[in-house]
């Protein structure tokens, strides 16, 4: 990273502790931030192509949680899963798996493609009290206005996955690309913000593994929606949703809030994707909120 984070004042006050755990036959690595005596403790899942980074401006917001951020199998610091496809079963199973391991019982938080492996697991039979869903993706990505792009991107990862690998693995990092999709996802006018966004998106979105792993992840990502688990999701839910997402449209964010048992919709004006970094405070009050989480003095 090599943009000042807008956020970086209140992240310096966060206590945060790496650590590793074995799940599925592999290290995961995971970052625990905030107190450890807090009386909530959160898991975060993280959205595609990014790592446990990407949701710590939302944490920068939430000094009183505990917060446990692991890095998915095959990003960041988390190597693969050896011998498992990375589809969305291999990722739920993980995630259920992870979360006996460090926190049983903990509040499960999941942004973008981490919402649908959340939204999998907790259905899947992951106990939780609550589900925090960032950004959830609510409708299907081959289908409707969106769908001729999402075909595109299948074909990119397909392609990168078929050439040479040293030829495939470059056009997957291709900063080029990288930066077109970070323009197009970023909504803030606000020029050094986006600077940092586009830093962010430079510096982690092409911390893959190999390009197996992350066309595997795609796949997962845009073959699945939160839809299909919503109906037996039976714990509280808060969808924290963007009015101008270019992945699900508002309104279908409106629907899928009728397909929980209990489900809340918070809305966010004038932010797209990018929830997490453009309007992290945002975010985190509607947690703080549905957590009922108190604000302690000092932190």
């Amino acid at each position: 990273m090599t943009v000042a984070s807008p956020y970086a004042d209140r992240l310096s006050r966060l206590p945060v502790e790496r650590h590793e755990v074995e799940v599925g036959g592999a290290k995961t690595a995971y970052w625990v931030y905030g107190p450890s005596d807090s009386s909530t403790t959160v898991i975060a899942v993280h959205g595609f192509r990014g790592e446990h980074h990407g949701l710590e401006p939302v944490l920068a917001y939430l000094p009183e949680v505990r917060v446990i951020a692991p890095d998915l199998p095959g990003f960041g610091e988390t190597p693969p899963l050896p011998g498992r496809t990375h589809d969305l079963t291999a990722y739920a199973e993980w995630l259920r798996s992870f979360s006996a391991a460090v926190a049983p019982g903990a509040v499960i938080l999941g942004h973008s493609f981490g919402s649908i492996v959340a939204s999998a697991a907790v259905a899947g039979g992951l106990e939780t009290p609550r589900l925090i869903l960032i950004n959830p993706i609510g409708a299907p990505a081959l289908e409707g206005p969106k769908g001729v792009m999402t075909r595109l991107a299948v074909w990119y990862y397909d392609l990168g996955a078929m050439l040479p690998s040293k030829v495939g693995t470059a056009l997957l990092r291709n900063r080029l690309i990288v930066r077109v999709m970070s323009i197009t996802m970023a909504k803030t006018k606000d020029p050094a913000l986006r600077r940092f966004i586009h830093d962010q998106h430079d510096t982690y979105f092409s911390d893959f593994a190999d390009r197996d792993v992350l066309r595997d992840a795609f796949v997962a990502s845009v073959s699945h929606d939160v839809r299909a688990f919503a109906p037996q999701i039976d714990v509280p839910t808060l969808l924290v949703a963007a009015q101008k997402d270019d992945i699900t449209p508002i309104e279908a964010e409106r629907h899928l809030a009728t397909l929980f048992p209990d489900a809340e919709l918070v809305e966010i004006a004038d932010v797209g994707h990018l929830i997490h970094y453009e309007t992290p405070a945002d975010a985190a009050g509607a947690i703080r909120r549905f957590l009922r989480v108190p604000v302690a003095r000092g932190r």
